[in-house]
């Protein structure tokens, strides 16, 4: 809703000060960074600060500081000034006058009340606008609280203001009720402060010094004093239900009993210095040994004694791996899960591809996650029940996980619901994450990324309620043989992984369909082609669903030789099959009299004559078939007639195969995804051909699947378009191919 005045204070930055080089701001009555931006730069340029900035840093600070360290009626420098502030009381909230340039009894009310809700009313008395405090009244933080804050948490944020405010890194923290970045480095500065650390020492920062600081000053039944009041205000921060004071009483010792037990550390029911260091930081205290680990290596042998050794009982290991050359040992590997086993280890699964930014997380992508993660675990032998972590890797703010994560999330349960749900869904991620994703009903155990200590959504969020293992720190584990780089975790064992598995599919060939499945992989690739937009029978397409289908399991025992010959999976065959057939329309079938015409002469009236065109189920071209053909068959790969694509008989030759045969066309499939990871050399490439990548194999990457599912089609916009939506096409054969190889 418009706020008259503060369309009144927007109105005076611009005429005022848009002449002098301030960016103009909308009149709409609106507060917003943009105003407090513009009302910055107005004050540095009443100070005489070029070139201005929205940031109101050190030189604004130290300008005002020297020109104007006490501002009231006697010492305002001009009536523009007055009318700033007046302008900056009415978009923080507080009545700024008539701006009319008076620092009058209204403006002096204002400004006293904003001390007192900042909490510096002692530190500032009177009704003087001090440096600091100006700085603070340019910002949107609020003084009061706001949506659904807390009023404990409020009450420390005001003491921590006025204890410390005239240190000269401490500035005005908001006193809204709620935990944050800024308010956990003002516990820190404060810790730091009591320490005895001096100004541009105390850095806001959990290091050796402040660490060392803390374990003198563990705190039990009657201490009393600032380091309580400090350890208090540290309980409320984390959502703990204590009275912010300064004695240790029995009450703040039983709610520390409870946090110590939630976080999994030593019950002491004192402030020890471990209890210090998961109140103040995500990671905690990071010498404490945890049960669980993570990491990037397989689990051999000599590492399993190692890891045994040291206390371990929980192993996260990656499902897939988008990076197999530069991380080899990533992704779980042959052999490994049994040695987990035999060892009597447990180990959890965790799914992740390469998002690292909130544009790899949507509902489409998590679906497909779902999918490609239960393949994978089937893959390796997790039984049903095995709780799979999806991974968050990076620092989502809260509106991106509103409208990314979540999202993605959804897209998760969705796809797991196509396989009958036979896995958990648990999420690694920043605590906040962890708690949305839970809160949203989308996830049942949380992995938090604690050592991120730096992510926004680790500041100032508790541990989630549902955490299974906190990843506290990266160490190193064992020696010689058994060396191991591990994430060191704590485990709530509200996971335990599994200890027993099924055997793994991983490296076995393809074997023929089994047409028990018939029927639902008929109904499975109906349902999610008509959710893309692709109803089972159209007008605009030659063929229908079940067609195109019926077409690929009658040519099954061709199919999977073919993927058996050239070791890769069947569903690679089948999905590019599949999609193209299910593709082609009327527009393509004019195409082919055309070409008909051009090589034969035989066309009705009309037709337009054309060299080549992709034709047939597969959609291949007379070109293209025989330059992955000759390809293949110059590397070894296949035997037969090399044909020169130059040529209008061999262009014809190759055409009228994979138009008319079907079963040439479909074997013509995989010598392109061959020649596609080979680079597709002579062919109509991008500038410098394509990068080469491993020809398909059995342990094909997500990565790796996708590219060569993109290539066949082409590149650009359309081809990496297509080839999304055919990954969970090609993740819904691998579901049935991968049942078929168990039986």
């Amino acid at each position: 809703m418009a706020d008259e005045m503060v369309i009144r204070a927007q109105r005076f930055i611009n005429q005022v000060y848009g002449p002098r080089g301030v960016p103009t701001v909308a009149e709409d009555g609106r507060t917003s960074w943009n105003l407090m931006y513009a009302l910055t730069r107005a004050l540095q340029y009443e100070l005489g600060i070029s070139p201005q900035s929205d940031s109101f840093g050190p030189g604004t600070l130290s300008a005002l500081t020297s020109k104007h360290p006490k501002l009231n009626s006697a010492t305002m420098p001009s009536a523009d000034f007055c009318r700033l502030i007046q302008s900056a009381l009415y978009c923080k909230g507080y009545d700024g006058g008539e701006i009319d340039g008076l620092y009058n009894a209204r403006v002096q009310a204002s400004v006293t009340k904003l001390k007192a809700d900042m909490g510096v009313n002692l530190a500032y008395p009177g009704a003087d606008l001090t440096p600091k405090v100006f700085k603070a009244l340019l910002t949107m933080d609020p003084y009061i609280v706001v949506n659904g804050g807390s009023s404990s948490v409020r009450e420390v944020q005001q003491w921590l203001n006025g204890r410390y405010v005239q240190r000269a890194d401490f500035f005005i923290i908001p006193c809204d009720g709620h935990h944050s970045r800024t308010v956990a480095k003002s516990m820190l500065l404060a810790i730091q402060y009591e320490l005895g650390m001096a100004d541009g020492v105390a850095n806001g920062v959990f290091g050796p010094g402040t660490r060392t600081g803390l374990r003198g000053h563990s705190l039990s039944l009657q201490s009393t004093g600032t380091w309580v009041l400090l350890f208090s205000a540290a309980m409320i921060l984390n959502q703990r239900n204590v009275t912010f004071g300064g004695t240790f009483n029995g009450a703040l010792s039983t709610e520390v009993r409870a946090f110590q037990d939630f976080c999994e550390l030593p019950i002491t029911g004192n402030g020890d210095f471990s209890t210090w260091a998961s109140l103040l930081v995500s990671y905690g205290d990071q010498d404490r040994r945890g049960t669980a680990c993570d990491g990037v290596t397989k689990i051999t042998q000599a590492r399993a004694d190692a890891l045994k050794a040291a206390g371990y009982k929980y192993i996260g290991r990656y499902l897939t791996n988008p990076d197999p050359i530069g991380l080899p040992e990533k992704a779980i590997r042959p052999g490994e899960l049994a040695t987990i086993a035999a060892n009597g280890l447990r180990c959890f699964p965790i799914y992740q591809t390469y998002g690292r930014a909130a544009s790899g997380f949507t509902r489409t992508r998590g679906r497909d996650a779902a999918l490609a993660a239960a393949n994978a675990a089937k893959n390796h032998g997790f039984k049903e029940g095995a709780r799979i972590f999806f991974a968050v890797d990076f620092d989502a703010y809260d509106f991106e996980i509103t409208d990314n994560v979540i999202p993605y999330f959804q897209g998760v349960k969705e796809g797991l619901a196509m396989f009958g749900n036979p896995y958990a869904v648990g999420v690694y991620g920043p605590r906040n994450v962890c708690i949305r994703v839970g809160q949203a009903g989308l996830s049942t155990a949380s992995f938090v990324s604690d050592m991120s200590s730096g992510f926004s959504g680790n500041y100032g969020y508790p541990l989630p309620p549902d955490w299974a293992y906190d990843q506290v720190v990266t160490i190193n584990v064992g020696s010689g043989a058994g060396a191991i780089n591990i994430d060191n975790n704590i485990a709530s064992e509200r996971d335990t992984g599994q200890g027993s598995f099924n055997t793994p599919a991983t490296e076995k060939d393809d074997a023929n369909f089994a047409m028990q499945y018939w029927q639902p992989l008929h109904d499975d690739i109906s349902s999610y082609m008509v959710s893309i937009g692709y109803p089972n029978s159209s007008a605009t397409r030659i063929f229908t669903h079940t067609q195109c289908l019926e077409t690929i399991i009658a040519n099954d025992a061709l199919v999977t030789s073919l993927a058996r010959k050239h070791h890769m999976r069947k569903a690679l065959i089948q999905t590019s099959a599949y999609w193209e057939m299910r593709h082609y329309d009327a527009v393509d079938l004019g195409v082919d009299a055309g070409v008909t015409l051009y090589h034969t002469g035989a066309g009705a009236s009309g037709v337009v004559p054309v060299r080549d065109s992709s034709t047939g189920i597969a959609q291949i071209s007379g070109e293209v078939g025989i330059r992955a053909w000759n390809y293949c068959i110059d590397a070894g790969y296949t035997t037969g007639e090399i044909l020169n694509s130059a040529v209008d008989g061999d262009i014809w030759k190759m055409w009228h195969k994979v138009n008319q045969d079907n079963a040439f066309s479909l074997t013509t499939v995989p010598l392109i995804h061959i020649w596609g990871a080979g680079g597709k050399p002579g062919g109509k490439n991008p500038p410098g051909g394509e990068k080469t990548q491993r020809i398909p194999q059995l342990d094909y990457t997500d990565e790796e699947t996708f590219e060569i599912l993109r290539r066949y089609q082409g590149w650009g916009d359309e081809a990496e378009a297509h080839a999304g939506k055919r990954m969970p096409l090609y993740q819904l054969f691998e579901k049935y191919n991968l049942i078929v190889r168990g039986l």
